[in-house]
């Protein structure tokens, strides 16, 4: 029943995995927590998935976690009456609320609370950072913008303001009517995307209600800038380096990485990093030796899971990268050096009862006559400070 290793792997179920015997392939390979990414797939779809999870789950005898990934709100452009225009650099143009078709000279913003929100100067990204455009005049129904970087434009490109915190809920209708059928289904992990505050996750908390643990998943700077708090929220945090790629310098990703790694720790919060370590794994047998040593990396700065993207979900290759994955953890694991760096960033102990036990305890572990150690808890909380 035990694994080999302390981290945890989730993987993402998509068209590639979400068969039966697939679900059970990978979980025998390493994979202790399946996420169903509502981005994607039908209810019908991600229904399909949960059962095929907790089938895998009394066929191996072992417990599998649910992760419900929530969309988020979807930023995006209105729509062009031709197939794409050419944005060069210097191009200029406008944003403003007439849904009207757009072309060379303006285009449909359809989001008021982005026009009201940006200002003279800001930067503004189109089309996941391939098109960089900076702010020049500008009302609450209009704003002039200049291309600094970037050569076409389609339809519903998706908008990104780095620079500015957007007004609107982390929950669209969308994500509440997936999060209350994801509850009726019985999901062990919600994650909320695009979180910026506090408050998002505070208004997830209530509408949850106990019913499962809720993740913030960190993609937007903002989100840094709030960290603490959005903390006291939070059953679990997310690197998620795809999105916060977008609105952040590539150098500035991995400090932001180890920033949420070390906070997490030092509250308790178990840790996921995500996107992209494993990524050639889409088509490829196996990885890259910078994935290698990215996934690596993230075991050694104390990361409790590592997820698998579009690797699982829709690669050529799901149940060979979830194999390298648990390898490379297995052997990060095996380390002299690993245990050592892991004490080193400890949390102090709370002077009470709990983490006086936990203390001693954890002492008791140490001993090579220690096989095994059970521990009595209501909630949980005493496992989680023992684990």
């Amino acid at each position: 029943m035990q694994r080999a290793r302390r981290a945890r792997i989730v993987a993402t179920l998509g068209p590639a995995s979400r068969a039966p015997g697939t679900v059970k392939a990978l979980a025998q390979a390493g994979v202790d927590v399946f996420r169903l990414n509502f981005s994607h797939g039908s209810h019908d779809d991600h229904a399909a998935a949960f059962k095929a999870v907790r089938g895998a789950e009394m066929a191996l005898k072992r417990p599998l976690g649910i992760l419900a990934d929530l969309q988020g709100p979807k930023l995006r452009l209105g729509r062009f009456s031709d197939v794409e225009i050419e944005v060069k650099p210097g191009h200029q143009m406008r944003f403003d609320l007439n849904p009207a078709l757009g072309d060379e000279k303006r285009v449909q913003m359809p989001h008021p609370e982005i026009l009201k929100s940006l200002r003279p100067g800001m930067l503004l990204l189109l089309d996941d950072g391939r098109v960089r455009l900076r702010v020049g005049e500008r009302t609450d129904e209009w704003c002039d913008v200049t291309v600094e970087s970037g050569s076409k434009l389609s339809d519903r490109k998706g908008v990104a303001v780095p620079e500015a915190v957007i007004p609107v809920s982390a929950l669209t209708p969308k994500d509440r009517e997936d999060l209350a059928f994801a509850l009726r289904l019985g999901v062990d992990w919600v994650a909320l995307s695009f979180v910026q505050k506090a408050e998002d996750m505070a208004e997830l908390k209530s509408i949850v209600n106990g019913q499962a643990a809720c993740l913030a998943k960190i993609e937007k700077p903002q989100a840094l800038n709030d960290l603490e708090s959005i903390l006291d929220y939070c059953d679990g945090v997310m690197v998620a380096r795809g999105d916060l790629g977008v609105e952040m310098d590539p150098e500035e990703v991995p400090v932001a990485q180890k920033k949420i790694l070390r906070a997490a720790r030092q509250r308790g919060v178990p840790a996921i990093v995500a996107t992209q370590m494993l990524e050639s794994m889409t088509s490829a047998p196996a990885p890259t030796r910078a994935e290698a040593s990215d996934v690596a990396n993230a075991v050694y700065e104390g990361a409790d899971a590592l997820m698998l993207s579009a690797e699982t979900a829709a690669g050529d290759y799901p149940l060979e990268a979830v194999t390298i994955m648990n390898r490379i953890m297995e052997r990060v694991e095996r380390d002299p050096l690993w245990p050592g760096l892991m004490d080193a960033e400890h949390a102090g102990m709370d002077i009470d009862d709990v983490d006086a036990l936990v203390a001693a305890a954890r002492k008791a572990a140490e001993a090579s006559s220690t096989a095994c150690m059970v521990v009595f808890t209501t909630l949980g909380g005493t496992a989680r400070r023992m684990s």
